[in-house]
Formats: C-alpha cells, sequence, structure tokens
C-alpha cells in the first residue's frame, strides 16, 4: 500500500512539473511571439506615403514625440505603437537621448527603426534668413514678410535704417517675424558696441558717435563688394571730411529717391544731382542724416580702422564692380582715371555733371591741379 501511494505522489509530481514546464514554454513562445510582433512592428514600412517634414518641438521628450508622430501618421496610431516605441528607446539607451528639437524630413514609408535614427541621429533641417551687406531695411522687412519663411505673426515693419545686423540670422521653425527682427536689432547692437569700443582715435574728429560709424559704414557697403578696398573707400571719405569736401557719392543720392524702398532702374540725372534732398551728397556738406543700408561687419570695420592714405577720389575701373576702383589723391591725377573709365563706359550727361561738381569740390578744397 505504502508503495502504490508512493508512486501515486510521483506521478502527481511528474504531472504538476510538465504542466509548468508545459505553462512556461508556453509563457516563452508568447513572449517570444510578442517580441517578433513588435520586432515586425518597429520595422516595417511607415504609412505615410510621401516625403513630409515633421517638427521636433521644443521641449519635447521621446514620448510627447511618438504621439504626434501618430497623429500626423507617421506611424500608425494602435494599441502597441506606443510600447512598441517606448522599449526601442529604452533598448535603444542614450542614443535616443540625443533627440533635438527642429524640423527633419521624413521618406515616404520611413519604419519607426528609421524615424527613431532620423530625429536622435541627424541635425535638424536649418532655417535662417540671410540679411546681405548693403539690403535696406525695407528689403529685410519685406523677405521676413515673405508667406514662403517658415516664420508666423504679424507682418513687421521696417525698422530704422542701419540697426540689422547684415549676415545670417538662425531661427526655430514657426518662430515669429517680430522676434527673428528683435534678434537682428541686438545682433546690430552687440557688433556695434563690439566695434566702436576698439576703434581707431584717430577717427574721432570726424567720426564722433557709433550711429555716425555706421552711417559712413553703409555708404562704404554700397561703394564697393570688394573687400580689400573698404578700408581705402572709408580713408577717401574721412579724408574730405577733414578738408570740407562734400562727399558725392551715388548710393545716398538714389537713396534720397527711392528711400531703400526697391532699386532705382535708371541711371542718375543732372535733375537728380543738382536736387536738393537730405541724402544729396553732392548738395549737402557732411554726413547724410542716416545710413543708407544696413552694413556689414567688414564695412563697420572699415571705418573703425580706415587706411593710411591721402586719397581724395575714386573711380571705378570699368562698368563690372568686381573690378574695383582706382584712387587718387589730387584731382588731376583723378581726372585722368576718369579718363580710363570714360574709355570703358559711356559718359553720360550726369557723368558731366560730376565732373563740374568734383572741380568745384576740388577748388574749394585748394586742389589747383587740374
Amino acid at each position: 500500500m505504502a508503495d502504490r501511494k508512493r508512486r501515486r505522489k510521483r506521478s502527481s509530481a511528474v504531472v504538476l512539473l510538465n504542466g509548468l514546464l508545459s505553462l512556461l514554454v508556453l509563457a516563452m513562445l508568447a513572449v517570444g511571439g510578442v517580441f517578433v510582433y513588435g520586432v515586425h512592428i518597429f520595422y516595417e514600412p511607415g504609412p505615410k506615403d510621401a516625403d513630409a517634414p515633421f517638427l521636433v518641438e521644443r521641449g519635447s521628450n521621446l514620448s510627447t514625440t511618438q504621439t504626434r508622430l501618430a497623429e500626423q501618421g507617421f506611424v500608425a496610431d494602435g494599441a502597441i505603437e506606443p510600447l512598441v516605441f517606448n522599449l526601442a528607446t529604452r533598448i535603444l539607451g542614450s542614443r535616443a537621448a540625443k533627440l533635438l528639437p527642429g524640423q527633419y524630413m521624413i521618406p515616404a514609408h520611413a519604419s519607426m527603426a528609421s524615424i527613431l535614427e532620423i530625429i536622435t541621429e541627424t541635425k535638424p533641417q536649418e532655417f535662417f534668413v540671410n540679411v546681405v551687406p548693403g539690403e535696406t531695411s525695407w528689403e529685410v522687412a519685406e523677405m521676413l514678410n515673405n508667406a514662403g519663411q517658415n516664420l508666423s505673426g504679424d507682418p513687421v515693419t521696417p525698422p530704422r535704417e542701419g540697426t540689422l545686423l547684415a549676415a545670417r540670422h538662425d531661427f526655430f521653425p514657426g518662430d515669429t517675424r517680430q522676434s527673428v527682427l528683435d534678434a537682428m536689432s541686438k545682433a546690430q547692437t552687440d557688433k556695434l558696441a563690439e566695434i566702436w569700443a576698439a576703434h581707431d582715435p584717430a577717427i574721432e574728429d570726424v567720426i564722433k558717435t557709433p550711429e555716425q560709424l555706421v552711417v559712413m559704414a553703409s555708404l562704404v557697403e554700397k561703394e564697393t563688394g570688394v573687400e580689400t578696398e573698404r578700408a581705402q573707400v572709408a580713408s577717401v571719405f574721412i579724408n574730405r571730411l577733414r578738408k570740407k569736401m562734400r562727399l558725392q557719392t551715388d548710393p545716398s543720392v538714389i537713396y534720397g529717391i527711392t528711400l531703400g524702398k526697391g532699386k532705382l532702374e535708371r541711371g542718375l540725372t543732372t535733375a537728380d544731382l543738382k536736387a536738393k534732398t537730405p541724402y544729396n551728397t553732392y548738395q549737402i556738406d557732411g554726413l547724410p542724416p542716416g545710413p543708407i543700408a544696413n552694413p556689414g561687419e567688414a564695412a563697420m570695420l572699415a571705418v573703425a580702422h580706415p587706411a593710411a592714405t591721402n586719397y581724395l577720389y575714386f573711380v571705378a575701373k570699368t562698368a563690372d564692380p568686381s573690378d574695383g576702383h582706382l584712387f587718387a589723391a589730387t584731382y588731376a591725377e583723378h581726372r585722368k582715371n576718369v579718363a580710363l573709365y570714360r574709355q570703358a563706359v559711356k559718359q553720360s550727361e550726369a557723368d558731366a555733371e560730376k565732373d563740374t561738381l568734383e572741380q568745384q569740390q576740388a577748388s574749394e578744397a585748394g586742389d589747383a591741379t587740374q
């Protein structure tokens, strides 16, 4: 009897053990099946049928990002997808912690794995506006107000001329136009303070304030785009101011006509040169009342540290601005340079008027060379 009881106990234990082993195997198969299914979901093509931008907003984490991916149709919006996404980020660990705010271009049918790689291992798209040295504040405002920019908010009005730094300005998609404009203004204020703090004290007899430096720099900016000439052009203007000679620069005359609102689609005329406008430097003494553009850092530095020259005149070498200018210390030398320019460019009525006005200024400055 005792043997029978022991055999029954052993038999029951074996049955129980077999049952437990079977449950364990089934559980392992279930877990394995879930894992395989999760891997399949993680790597299967996504539902989005076209390339599309996706914005990782500031302050987002991977959980909120997954929710937005589902809302925008980049990944399937099911019950298990968030679990798979979150589990994958845990497995990937530190790599998935590199989530950077910004906009990413997600390819059509990108898998969850591909999307996660894109938003954690690649740089977001760059968004910026580029203020070209010499652009006016009106032109910058027009650029910011363009509907094609990834900016928000009401249209901006042009700020005071010369108050924006001519440089690249990065922004985050959806930033307001006004915030970008404010950043440009602050950048100019900071840069001007830096340049003025280190300016050559020798210019202070004619350039007495940072604001006057910007005015002069805007003239230099519009007169030449040749990097090596800026300091020389600045020296011409400063030398003329010291001799009480008028600056006689065409870009300021043009600004007096357009006020920076677009290009003057014609050449200057004799009437333009004779017109009594605040910006006509053929008619007014000293600097114009304000900048005629937003100068770049290089032009401001050229005024802060002009070349040491005795030049009083310059004229373009050819009709191509990239060819630069010819500089002269005397009016006689300048006339020879003008003759060379005339050989390359047909003289207009306005050019003849310039010759007359330049000769007058030379005589008033005591330059008897003809």
